[in-house]
This record gives C-alpha cells, sequence and structure tokens, in this order.
C-alpha cells in the first residue's frame, strides 16, 4: 500500500536499476566503477553543518534524483560536486580520480556538466550561437579570432538543438525563448561538452506542470540513449517519482535515507522528516 502523501510509482519502477555498482561500495574507499563517487563531503557556513558526512555513489547511466525539505543541503551539495563550492573535509572522484578541489572549468574537461536553478545563458545570442559558443569552448576553438566563430560547429549545433527539441527555435534570440525552452536550451549547451555527468540543479523550476514532466522525460531519454550519468534535484515528487531509478533523501545536510523509489517511499524516516508525518508503523 502506497504511503499518504507520495504519488504513485511511474516507469521508473519497471527500469532496471543502473545504479547497482555503487551498493556493494566498502565504505571509505573510492571505486573506480563508478562515475561519481563522494566520501565524508562536510561544509559549514559558520554554525552551520549544511553537508555534513554525505557519501553519495553514481555509476554510469544513473538517473538519480537528490530530494528533502528546503534548507536540506541539496543546492550546496551540488556546488561542492561542480567545484563551485570548496569542501571541508571528504574526497570526491569522477572516473575513478580524485577531483576534489578542481575547479568547474577543470571539472568541465574531466566531463561533468551543470546547469542552475537560474537560468544561465547568453540572452541576445540566438539559441544556435549559444549552442555553437558551447562547442567552440569544448573544442578549445574559442581562442582562434582570425577565423569567424560561425563556420564552426553549425551542423552539430544543430543537432543538439533538435535532440532537446530547439531546432525550430534555432534562430531566435534566447532572451525571447518560453522559460522552459530557454530550459532545454540549457540542456543543449551543457550536451555541448560531451559530458559523462551531468548535475541538474531544480531543472523544472518556474515551469508548469505538463513542462516539468516534459523536460524530466526528455532528461530520462537522454540518459538512457547515451548512457550519460544525471544527477538532479528537484522538488516536484510527481517529477521524481516518474523518472528516477534511485533517490538519496537529504535532511539538515545528511543523508538519511537513499534507494529505488519505493523502498524511500516506504522509509519511515523519510515520512517523518520530508512529508512531515508519523512514521508508519508495522502491522
Amino acid at each position: 500500500m502506497d504511503a499518504p502523501g507520495w504519488p504513485a510509482l511511474g516507469n521508473s519502477e519497471r527500469k532496471t536499476d543502473r545504479s547497482a555498482i555503487g551498493r556493494g561500495v566498502a565504505p571509505g574507499r573510492p571505486d573506480g566503477r563508478l562515475v561519481l563517487h563522494a566520501l565524508g563531503l562536510r561544509k559549514h557556513f559558520g554554525g552551520v553543518q549544511a553537508v555534513s558526512g554525505v557519501d553519495l555513489a553514481v555509476a554510469p547511466g544513473d538517473l538519480r534524483a537528490i530530494i528533502g525539505p528546503n534548507g536540506a543541503g541539496k543546492t550546496t551539495l551540488f556546488n561542492l560536486l561542480s567545484g563551485d563550492l570548496a569542501h571541508d573535509s571528504g574526497q570526491i572522484y569522477f572516473a575513478g580520480e580524485e577531483v576534489s578541489g578542481l575547479r568547474p572549468h577543470e571539472l568541465c574537461r574531466r566531463g561533468m556538466g551543470r546547469t542552475f536553478q537560474i537560468t544561465s545563458i547568453f540572452r541576445r545570442l540566438t539559441a544556435l550561437d549559444n549552442v555553437r559558443t558551447a562547442l567552440l569552448s569544448h573544442h578549445r576553438r574559442h581562442y582562434n579570432v582570425l577565423i569567424p566563430a560561425r563556420r564552426f560547429y553549425r551542423d552539430e549545433a544543430f543537432g543538439l538543438l533538435e535532440r532537446v527539441g530547439l531546432r525550430e527555435q534555432a534562430d531566435k534570440p534566447s532572451g525571447i525563448l518560453a522559460h522552459g525552452d530557454q530550459r532545454r536550451l540549457e540542456m543543449a549547451i551543457a550536451l555541448a561538452s560531451a559530458p559523462r555527468l551531468l548535475l541538474l540543479d531544480e531543472p523544472t523550476a518556474g515551469m508548469a506542470p505538463r513542462e516539468r514532466h516534459e523536460i524530466v522525460e526528455l532528461v530520462a531519454a537522454i540518459a538512457r540513449d547515451t548512457g550519460l550519468a544525471v544527477v538532479f534535484t528537484e522538488h516536484d515528487m510527481d517529477v521524481v517519482f516518474a523518472v528516477a531509478a534511485r533517490i538519496t533523501v537529504l535532511h539538515q545536510g545528511a543523508v538519511i535515507a537513499e534507494g529505488p523509489p519505493a523502498e524511500v517511499r516506504a522509509d519511515p524516516e523519510v515520512q517523518r522528516v520530508y512529508l512531515g508525518q508519523p512514521a508508519t508503523r508495522p502491522r
């Protein structure tokens, strides 16, 4: 029987759990089979422990949701993983190599992409030129001032826009695109760096319910088709349970539960903390 307050499980509950590699990881030891492995991450701001000893193991092809109440530490954890914020202690491994202390652009070069809660695009450029700019940077052609940029990567940029459903919007200034389309454009920009891991911080923020499901279904399709690992934060539980293969639950900076959607949904501590309900007692 479903726990009160949780949405019904979607197709993700019947999918193969591709993150099973991470289940047998010995505590405190990195596993080279994982695309991302964080061990004992901690971060405090003054007297507030924003992230408290978090372990996270993400396998290739995993579609992982990180959820928790406001202030649980989700965005801070993302900032630690992406190099936007230095952690106080712990280690971060990417594709078997320690990357603790690397800056965001260095991690991007290694194959870690990220989008943010607030839309981050060049609003005066067309959608096509936004993606082409990302491709120029990825291929290190942005330093060449002697050759016009428009000669490069047109087909590749069109292909990425088509992948996210924006080919018909290619020549429009990105600043006039609908919010949902700007989010799709961000996805194309992130994919231009050919990432092995994509971190999406609230990818559906500001979207209508229908758009939310469309964007996460797009993310799931990309992950399924390419083997890309995706870790995303999200407040909409309908979205989370519709697509996530595994869910990690944060509360007060610490992981209180992790596993397939059905296990997380039935976890008494998650029901108590996340939903504000008393724990369900077994009958």
